[in-house]
């Protein structure tokens, strides 16, 4: 851009800053900066001449240039010529002192501009700001301020005018009455006497390496005697604040004897402070740089002070810190700053004022003085070295606080101690147990948000602050890893640490690298007679019993896992080369899941995989029998964790179905039997579920562990205690013996398919059956326990379903089987008909499920109980409401999923047409009930087997599927039923039904119908609920069943629809009329030799039925018949009893609807009324004289006259 370009826009800029809109002016004051940026000395040449041209702009806009430009130097004071910089010195140090009132921020942005130049241009600054700065005449306020703000920002370049300054300054002193002047002088003294401190701390770097402290100390001193003398005793209390800040670094510079001398008075002075001050962090900053200085010259006056010192800045440090207020926490930093210079003078009797209060049961006393432990712990590192001994024996009570406030700052000294080698001395371990315990406090689900005046402090940051501090001390302090290892292995096994399991196991793994990277022995950890150290067996137990619950405890299956890897050599020597191929593979399956999409059981089946594979690498008899007593040992550890203890029995399974000693497998089997917790269902599952698994590989010595201790004292001395606490015994001994018959059903699950079939009936079903049964004075009285009967049905399921299973499951001959269904029957009979709120149906049907499927087949009326039983005690129970998202509740869907499959599996006995046929006179009354939910269940149920009778189909020679005109007569008018789902489902036993019948034809099964395929697409028709569209689908279902129905059940299927007409459900009714209707329209030419039969049923369905729709539904047969077989017709209704009824009547009103079909048939009546004999003679006597005569049918009908009156002229 052109020079005169730059000019323009800066004026047009400049004229801008007056613009009203105060976002307009921000952004113009932007735009100056940023053109500033590239074009700095035009940038401040503009603002220069802007300011000198116009005298009357307001401050406040003088103000926005004035910041542009220091904005403008502070970038670019290194690019800046002297010419221009003495203007801006010159132009700048006219805005300052224009006005002699204050106008801080125009005053304030002038100081700025001369201060951003006094980086470079230092000596034309200061020749400029001395010129206004002389003796015997106070000056501007801002001169000061800006000489102040010099000296902190060119140390270098400021102090050596220092001792003119202070000279010139002095005598001004006594002059300034107005506080603001003397809270100015105050600040130019501290700033003058901080950059005097730093200019002598970096003398080597200095341009002047000569100038001493003492050159300023007479000055100095003068300044601090009026300070401190004078206005230190003000009511202002903004003046008292800025001479004590002053005082602070103008006592480095005091002489030492005048500052010993000052002390007795100094200290008690600025202590005085804390009482007339709320924000006190001013006073604590300069106590403490006074201390400083005092100690610093070794003065005895702290001993005389120190007592009131130390109760003074120990009332601070209690005072409650508010996250809110970093004025506090400031204040709080100040203060432990003078605890260290007093900790580095008087040790001993800083501990003295400290420890005891450690005993105090205050919170704030004890908080605050743990906090000053800590801080000198670190600080004071080498006075309190020797002192360490007498710091721990006193952390006793400290250690037991239950408060949160407290345990966070105990945790926070014990950090402190692991870093300066306190956990190494006796007392050491207390405090890491310490630790331990607060890492395994139980993290609150939800921490509760602090109000802004609560002093509570959720358990859960004390648990986080100690896991944190645990990993920090086991990682980066070198000195612990001694300390820690293997000392922290104590507290892997002890429930109460368990939820310090995460954090013991990733420092333990960390540290257990860290030895294996120096080279340590094969084995990690040296017991060396150490007993209190857990056994390898109890690691791995612990390890692995904990990792089954991976994702509680901050994610400790993973930190579990990683510790097992590290201390494979420690477990056992062969297992390295396995356990890093498959720990690795267990910590994928977890990164790849969360708590939320992992599955529990598949979860748990890994880990005994890896169990497994574990044992199979050991292969050593004596170790594995150690680990499974050291299992059985830690079972008790984890009654509180029903899951965790759960899954400990299936390692315990597995464990001894990998031992070889038969005598060690029954000891601990018994053992269990023994200690068991039979009253926790979760236990009991357990228990059976370690049988299970161990009877994979020792079955026999299973079942005889079991059939003994049934048989022994323990077990006999349970129902022993009937007579004393009878209730209680009661209950014990049914929840022993359901544990028991669980077992037993475990065992036949996982027992060897080929050894099974041998003990099912001798070892396990007996057994089962005398657990179950109680017997009083040689009666059997059934129990009334939910839980056995449970345990009982799950057995006798699993067993069953074992034995089919099997090779030989299809040939096996179950001799118990009757007796094993009767006892099903009778649980489901046991259960309320009106209500569904246990699985007993459900397992009692699924158990026999599986009884079905064996060998001997059920006799027919045992089956028929069955069936029976089992509808009835589903079908009808009332409706419950469904569950979230509309889904139905999981016990209703499950129990329902057993019936469809006992009901297929009694199917799968008899796949014929007359098995099929059985299935749904069984269902036929809960598909024609008043009751819709019955119907929906009952359809639902049809469809399932008809489905499975489709997919099992398998015909090897054609032959009739004789029973479809049947079948769909009873499901096609439920097209139209009430309820959706029920029409949905009769539409899907149709489309079977039609498929069957295809293949009974000889299709194959995956032949696809065009026409039967329709049905699919009807179905979305048939949720709608008008009557109209409905019978609309209904017609359109009987044009797709009358296109593939064989004429051989044409009459079957409209006879069964006749039934229908007197359904309850008058939109079925009106749907068979339809389906009936149109199959006469579209099939009735096949009909003639079955109108005699057809008109038959119509008559006898208005016989039993007097509703006005099946009168109009009959008449309309009748005429869609009669229009193509009238003859036939007319034949049939003139064969009806005599005197025809009026049902008959009503038939023959048919005929007369339409003009053509009633003359065809008058033509036939009179026809037959002229061909007919009206009458025959016969003589009863020859003697007689006349012959008798009697009427013959036709032409009597004719006499009586009906016919001909229905037909009107």
């Amino acid at each position: 851009m052109s020079e005169s370009y730059v000019k323009r826009l800066f004026t047009i800029l400049l004229d801008a800053v007056t613009d009203k809109d105060p976002q307009v002016q921000e952004q113009v004051c932007g735009a100056l900066c940023a053109l500033g940026e590239s074009q700095p000395e035009e940038a401040l040449r503009a603002c220069e001449e802007h300011l000198r041209l116009h005298e009357k702009l307001a401050h406040p806009y003088r103000t926005m240039i004035l910041r542009v430009m220091e904005t403008v130097v502070s970038s670019h004071v290194g690019e800046l010529d002297k010419g221009l910089a003495r203007a801006s010195i010159l132009l700048a140090s006219s805005e300052m002192t224009k006005v002699k009132e204050l106008v801080c921020d125009w005053q304030q942005a002038a100081s700025n501009v001369l201060v951003a130049l006094g980086k470079r241009f230092i000596s034309s600054v200061m020749e400029e700001i001395l010129s206004k700065f002389q003796p015997g005449v106070l000056p501007h306020h801002f001169v000061v301020q800006t000489l102040a703000n010099l000296s902190v920002s060119n140390v270098f370049g400021m102090v050596p005018f220092l001792t003119s300054i202070l000279s010139t300054m002095l005598p001004m002193l006594s002059a300034a009455k107005p506080d603001s002047m003397r809270v100015v002088f105050c600040c130019a003294l501290q700033r003058f006497s901080e950059s005097t401190l730093e200019y002598l701390a970096d003398l080597d770097q200095a341009p002047d390496p000569t100038v001493r402290k003492d050159a300023f100390a007479t000055d100095i001193f003068s300044a601090y005697d009026i300070l401190f003398h004078h206005w230190l005793q003000s009511r202002e209390a903004k003046l008292r604040l800025a001479v004590v800040e002053a005082l602070g670094p103008m006592s480095h510079l005091l002489p030492s004897e005048k500052l010993e001398e000052q002390l007795p008075k100094l200290l008690p002075g600025v202590l005085g402070l804390y009482k007339k001050h709320a924000e006190t962090v001013h006073v604590s900053r300069s106590l403490g740089q006074i201390l400083e200085a005092a100690a610093s010259v070794g003065s005895r006056t702290l001993d005389v002070q120190l007592d009131s010192l130390l109760a003074a800045l120990h009332a601070q440090i209690c005072v409650p810190v508010e996250s809110s207020s970093p004025l506090v926490m400031s204040n709080q930093k100040e203060v432990l700053r003078c605890f260290t210079v007093l900790a580095c003078c008087s040790p001993d009797r800083l501990l003295a004022f400290l420890l005891p209060k450690l005993d105090t049961g205050n919170e704030r006393t004890r908080v605050g003085t743990l906090q000053v432990v800590r801080h000198v712990i670190n600080s004071a590192a080498a006075q309190m070295e020797v002192k360490q001994p007498f710091i721990l024996s006193s952390m006793k009570l400290p250690l037991l606080d239950t408060n949160s406030k407290v345990k966070r700052a105990v945790v926070q000294v014990i950090s402190a101690m692991a870093h300066h080698g306190y956990l190494e001395q006796p007392g050491g371990k207390a405090m890491i147990e310490y630790i331990v315990q607060q890492c395994a406090l139980p993290p609150e689900a939800e921490p509760q948000k602090l109000g802004a005046n609560s002093e509570a402090l959720a358990a859960d940051s004390v648990r986080a602050i100690s896991v944190s501090t645990l990993y920090l001390v086991s990682t980066t302090v070198d000195r612990m890893g001694d300390v820690l290892w293997p000392y922290l292995f104590e507290f892997l096994v002890p429930v109460r640490f368990t939820g310090a399991l995460t954090p013991l196991c990733r420092s333990l793994a960390h540290l257990a690298q860290k030895r294996q990277e120096a080279g340590a022995h094969d084995l990690l950890i040296q017991y060396n007679g150490n007993v209190t150290l857990p056994s390898p067996y109890a690691m791995a137990t612990r390890l692995l019993a904990v990792s089954s619950s991976p994702y509680l405890g901050d994610g400790r299956g993973a930190a579990s896992l990683r510790l097992l890897s590290v201390l494979h050599r420690d477990i056992h020597p062969m297992l390295g080369q396995r356990w890093a191929t498959a720990i690795p593979l267990l910590l994928e399956h977890l990164d790849g899941h969360t708590e939320e999409t992992l599955s529990r059981k598949e979860w748990e089946e890994k880990l005994l995989m890896f169990l497994r594979d574990t044992l199979a690498v050991v292969s050593d008899n004596t170790w594995i029998c150690q680990l499974s007593l050291e299992m059985c040992k830690q079972l008790p550890s984890y009654n509180g964790t029903p899951l965790e203890k759960n899954f400990l029995y299936k390692c315990i399974g597995t464990t001894l179905g990998a031992a070889s000693s038969k005598e060690v497998v029954r000891k601990r089997l018994q053992e269990l039997l023994e200690t068991a917790r039979y009253q926790e269902e979760s236990e009991r599952e357990g228990l059976a579920c370690c049988f299970g698994i161990c009877a994979s590989s020792h079955l026999d010595d299973t079942l005889a562990q079991l059939e003994d201790f049934v048989k022994s004292d323990v077990f006999r001395k349970s129902a022993g205690i009937f007579n004393i606490f009878k209730d209680r015994s009661e209950s014990e001994v049914e929840k022993a013996k359901s544990a028991l018959i669980l077992c037993y059903g475990h065992v036949a699950a996982r027992a060897p398919r080929e050894l099974l079939p041998a003990r099912v009936e001798p070892d396990i079903f007996r057994n089962m059956s005398q657990c179950f049964s109680t017997k009083a004075l040689g009666i059997k009285v059934e129990t009334k326990d939910l839980g056995l009967r449970l345990c009982l049905a799950q057995s006798v399921c699993m067993a069953s379903q074992a034995v089919c299973s099997g090779s030989h499951g299809s040939s096996f001959q179950l001799l118990r089987k009757p007796e094993l269904v009767a006892q099903m029957m009778e649980f489901i009979k046991a259960e309320p008909s009106d209500s569904l709120r246990t699985p007993m149906r459900k397992k009692a049907m699924l158990a026999c499920t599986y009884l079905a499927s064996l060998e001997p087949a059920l006799e027919g009326q045992a089956q028929a109980d069955l069936i029976h039983s089992c509808l009835h005690s589903i079908m009808a129970v009332p409706p419950e409401p469904e569950g979230v998202d509309g889904h139905q509740e999981p016990l209703y869907r499950d129990t329902m999923q057993a019936l469809k499959d006992l009901l297929t599996s009694l199917l799968q006995r008899n796949m014929t047409p007359q098995g099929l046929q059985v299935m749904v006179e069984h269902l036929s009354p809960w598909i024609k009930s008043p009751r819709g939910h019955e119907r929906v269940r009952a359809l639902g149920l049809s469809a399932c087997l008809l489905q499975h009778f489709l997919k099992h189909l398998h015909i090897s020679a054609l032959v009739p599927f004789h029973n479809l005109g049947l079948l769909l007569g009873l499901f096609s008018p439920r097209c139209a039923d009430l309820w959706p789902a029920t029409r949905q489902e009769a539409v899907s036993c149709v489309y079977s039904l039609l498929y069957l019948q295809l293949g009974y034809e000889g299709f194959s099964r995956d032949y696809q119908d065009d026409v039967v395929e329709q049905l699919l697409t009807l179905k979305d028709g048939l949720g709608h609920p008008d009557p109209a569209i409905l019978f609309h689908t209904c017609h359109s279902v009987a044009q797709i069943i009358g296109k593939r129905l064989p004429p051989d059940q044409l009459i079957s299927l409209l006879l069964t629809l006749f039934e229908g007409l007197g359904d309850p459900d008058q939109n079925c009714s009106r749907a068979a009329t339809v389906i009936v209707n149109c199959l006469l329209k579209g099939r009735g030419h096949v009909l003639l030799e079955k109108v005699p039969e057809i008109v038959s049923a119509l008559r006898s369905k208005l016989q039993e039925t007097h509703g006005e729709h099946v009168l109009q539904a009959a008449q309309h047969s009748v005429y869609i018949l009669a229009a193509r077989h009238h003859a036939a017709v007319v034949s049939s209704l003139l064969g009806s009893p005599l005197p025809f009824d009026s049902h008959t009547c009503t038939l023959w009103r048919a005929l007369a609807v339409e003009p053509g079909l009633a003359t065809q048939v008058l033509g036939l009546l009179l026809e037959k009324m002229s061909g007919d004999v009206p009458f025959k003679e016969s003589r009863a006597f020859l003697l007689s004289s006349a012959p008798d005569r009697v009427a013959t049918l036709p032409p009597l009908a004719k006499k009586n006259k009906p016919s001909l009156a229905a037909f009107p002229q």
